[in-house]
């Protein structure tokens, strides 16, 4: 299989703290407690300090879902070891449609190989994907683009009455059916009865966007053992209602530290992910009206219209710790406080907001995970490797924008013998400019600069010609459209990263069996820091 490593920083649109965290982690090693680094993980998987009540608490919890959910004979093993003393490795994304864009597996798949390596150096170690079924945001859930033959095919369910709800609460309901069956047939048509099947056995009518996406998670990665956990189950809340606690009885001097990370970022060059003001918090309360931020004011907390003393409201997250979750920057904490995690498998950005979460781990923690890049891949498949040839062309000239790319497939569409009589007579031209130049510079070296820019005049209008040629032979064809319409659709859907655009399914349905185990072996530690360009069938 052809492979191409990238380092990130070749990507377009990655964030600049992101970038420097890989590539120069002593500049930004004052946001972090550790740098990305395999070495990093095992010197905090053998210091990892969890309690054991809460190891067994947990896992019991875990094991009622991961049942729920249909996991296999892996995954329960797997549970087994955890309950035992493994450390984690966690990752974990939104509950999108139909698995939602390519990367949400790509991170499952980075803690699965991180998780592998560390139990084959002696570390026993399980992964873990925390759905982020709290997260309120349905528009980003509900809709996901796949890619079929050339064309983008986008599922986008309805937004249902009472959207204010948790995403993993919400039902699929029967609108769910027929986006089910034309999707089925897309996987039938690709060659997978059985990714086809995993479908139809995950989303029912009867499910919730939660309980969808981890049935079928639990299908896709059966053989790998990977555990999933739904925060949404009132058991996890209660396990985690003193750390609830702690951050409320600490709010003040959190907050406090968390203004000045957020000036400290800015010094630095950086911006804030997540904007903190003198009233938040880091809660949200959740009631019949929907979720609500908890903001303080002098020594009483509000939600909504209601309003408590700071005791009182302690005291709430004791007894119903279930109408609580915790924002952007607390979330990845009490994940870490639910697990024994050793390291987290982040997205860019994500990493970029860990810059801030970070200080409410000290304080609340006094421990944090290694955060390592999951890896990244752009699939290129077998027409788009012959197109890119055909063109003379790379995945970035795909990402460098429409209008360079049409001009290079331009120039390279001239047809062949006056393609040939091009190169030969730019070349003649290029020998003739120099010679000429040489003389003229000789006669007054001040006319050097005069010579350059007319040589670079001449270039382009003999480039601007061949190019014109190469439409005018489109014309006739009429393929370059079209050519152009399939590369950007695969490589640059929507002007974004393939990852986050497209659907994963219809390329495994493809590549058959093997496809994630391919793509498994690239999301290795000694590989950190990279994206792959991989051919596929």
């Amino acid at each position: 299989m052809d492979c191409r490593p990238l380092a990130f920083r070749l990507l377009p649109h990655q964030p600049k703290l992101f970038l420097e965290y890989l590539d120069h982690f002593e500049k930004v090693k004052s946001f972090y407690f550790h740098p990305p680094a395999m070495t990093a993980v095992t010197r905090v998987a053998r210091k990892l300090d969890y309690p054991g009540e809460r190891r067994a608490e947990v896992s019991t919890i875990l094991r009622r879902q991961n049942a729920a959910l249909g996991a296999g004979a892996e995954t329960l093993s797997n549970l087994e070891r955890l309950e035992k003393g493994s450390v984690a490795v966690v990752s974990g994304q939104q509950a999108g449609l139909f698995s939602g864009p390519a990367y949400s597996v790509y991170k499952a798949l980075t803690a699965i190989q991180i998780a592998e390596e560390l139990t084959r150096g002696g570390i026993p170690a399980v992964p873990v994907f925390w759905m982020a079924t709290e997260d309120h945001d349905l528009d980003e859930v509900r809709h996901t683009t796949w890619f079929d033959h050339g064309r983008l095919v986008r599922f986008e369910l309805p937004t249902p009455s009472g959207a204010g709800r948790p995403v993993g609460q919400i039902p699929l309901g029967a609108q769910i059916e027929p986006f089910v069956q034309e999707a089925t047939d897309l996987l039938t048509n690709q060659g997978s009865d059985l990714l086809a099947q995993y479908l139809v056995e995950s989303y029912r009518l009867e499910e919730t966007y939660g309980s969808a996406f981890g049935k079928l998670f639990a299908r896709l990665f059966a053989p790998h053992g990977l555990i999933l956990m739904d925060p949404l189950d009132e058991g996890l809340h209660k396990v985690a209602a003193p750390l609830y606690q702690h951050a409320l009885a600490e709010r003040d001097a959190l907050n406090e530290k968390l203004l000045q990370r957020g000036k400290d970022l800015d010094r630095a060059g950086f911006d804030a992910q997540v904007k903190v003001t003198a009233r938040s918090t880091l809660l949200f309360r959740m009631d019949e009206r929907g979720r609500q931020v908890v903001t303080a004011n002098a020594d009483k907390f509000l939600a909504g219209e209601k309003t408590w003393e700071r005791e009182e409201l302690v005291h709430r997250t004791h007894i119903e710790p279930e109408h609580f979750s915790p924002n952007a920057l607390f979330r990845p904490v009490v994940q870490d406080y639910l697990l024994p995690t050793a390291a987290y498998i982040a997205g860019p950005a994500e990493i970029a907001y860990f810059a801030q979460s970070e200080v409410v781990y000290r304080h609340l923690l006094g421990r944090m995970p290694v955060i390592l890049p999951r890896a990244g891949f752009t699939l290129v498949d077998a027409k788009a490797a012959k197109l890119l040839r055909r063109y003379g062309l790379t995945v970035e000239d795909i990402w460098a924008g429409s209008q360079g790319l049409r001009h290079k497939m331009e120039r390279q569409s001239v047809p062949g013998s006056l393609s040939k009589n091009f190169e030969r007579n730019q070349e003649q031209i290029a020998k003739m400019l120099a010679q000429l130049g040489k003389q003229i510079e000789k006669l007054d070296p001040t006319l050097k600069g005069t010579v350059e820019r007319a040589r670079k005049r001449i270039e382009f209008h003999i480039d601007k010609l061949r190019r014109k040629a190469g439409r005018a032979q489109d014309q006739k064809t009429g393929l370059l459209s079209e050519h152009e319409r399939y590369l950007e659709s695969l490589l640059y859907p929507h002007k974004g990263p393939q990852e986050r655009e497209l659907c994963l399914l219809p390329f495994l349905a493809r590549w058959g069996a093997g496809g994630l185990g391919e793509l498994q072996k690239h999301s290795t530690g000694k590989k950190i820091g990279h994206h792959f360009i991989i051919q596929v069938p």
